[in-house]
């Protein structure tokens, strides 16, 4: 059962407004005043919140700031019950992150219909998306956005990539995000001595070069086709106009694509202490993860230099590797693409 937090300050309104919410088996809290309310906020944690504009103590947009000030809370739908109907006092509320607004008279219908939609909303934005495209349109479709994602891939110019061709430099100033429409592409660094080390793998659906966006600076890293590929050019200027447009689905995005620094951060610890059997075995299994389509054994058809960028280690011992695994019958390979034939051995690899 959802419980809704009914702040106002009216004794009839109030008890009127949670009768018909317990009617249509809401669980209803309830504050007389704004500063009661944030109390009641903080001790009862519900799904929503129906806010009064004009109270003592503490009026609605006071109620609303100090809200969005407490992690615990800010992330509450809101909705502004009130009388105030000018443009302005709209516009205030919503700048302060109201989600919807109410005006007094109100039927019971009215009041129901809103509460169930943001209820909905907020549902729908606490599942988990994949990063890419889909992940992205479900996201959208969510918040009432879908036709933002649509009009950001729609129509754009699309460049082809060859084999080994560079996408962008590390280095560079972001000024574009890029989305796959066919292929496949790396990230990696390079140091000093001109080794590389793939830090990113992305193929059709996926986004690419957005943290540097985020950030505001230049690419952390150079892309580079890793078979002939086709990408969607998106200019900054539209991506920050989609951020910017809808503060929960910016906060959104933001979280599905900061999984990806997280799955780097795994990859580097690996690097940097795992043994060479464990390492070659890894990127072989996380090569299969991301590209695998279907059931089935996965035929992985990648250069030896690139799995041994990918695996953080040097293309001949990366050989002698494989080479093992293939007697120990972990792998086949066949006319160089390799087989995965024990997926679980080779992933539970002692290391």
């Amino acid at each position: 059962m959802k419980k809704i937090l009914l702040i106002e300050d009216n004794d009839d309104i109030r008890e009127n407004t949670a009768e018909i919410l317990e009617l249509a088996n809401y669980k209803v809290v309830t504050a007389p005043n704004g500063k009661i309310g944030i109390e009641t906020a903080l001790a009862e944690q519900p799904d929503l919140i129906v806010c009064d504009i004009m109270m003592p103590v503490l009026d609605g947009y006071g109620v609303l700031h100090a809200l969005h000030k407490n992690e615990a809370v800010k992330n509450i739908p809101f909705i502004f019950l009130t009388a105030k109907t000018e443009r302005s006092d709209l516009r205030r509320g919503m700048e302060l992150g109201a989600d919807d607004y109410i005006t007094k008279p109100f039927s019971g219908t009215e009041l129901l219909n809103a509460i169930e939609g943001r209820i909905k909303k907020a549902d729908l934005l606490k599942e988990e998306y994949s990063s890419g495209l889909e992940g992205v349109n479900k996201l959208l479709a969510a918040t009432g956005s879908k036709d933002a994602l649509e009009s950001l891939t729609a129509d754009r110019d699309v460049n082809k990539y060859k084999k080994k061709q560079t996408v962008y430099n590390e280095g560079n100033r972001a000024a574009r995000l890029f989305y796959i429409v066919k292929g496949k592409v790396k990230t990696f660094k390079t140091n000093d001595d001109g080794k590389e080390l793939v830090v990113g793998l992305y193929t059709e659906g996926d986004f690419l070069g957005y943290v540097a966006l985020l950030e505001g600076g230049s690419y952390k890293e150079t892309a580079e086709a890793m078979e002939d590929s086709e990408l969607a050019i998106i200019p900054k200027a539209d991506f920050d106009e989609l951020m910017n447009s809808n503060s929960m689905v910016a906060q959104k995005f933001i979280q599905l694509l900061a999984k990806n620094v997280a799955e780097k951060e795994e990859h580097l610890l690996g690097l940097a202490y795992n043994s060479l059997r464990k390492k070659v075995a890894d990127a072989l299994i996380s090569l299969q993860r991301k590209y695998q389509v279907g059931e089935g054994q996965f035929s992985i058809n990648i250069s030896r230099e690139n799995l041994a960028s990918i695996a953080g280690t040097a293309t001949e011992s990366l050989i002698r590797t494989l080479g093992d695994f293939r007697s120990e019958k972990l792998i086949e390979i066949k006319e160089g693409n390799i087989v995965i034939i024990n997926e679980k051995k080779l992933e539970n690899l002692i290391n």
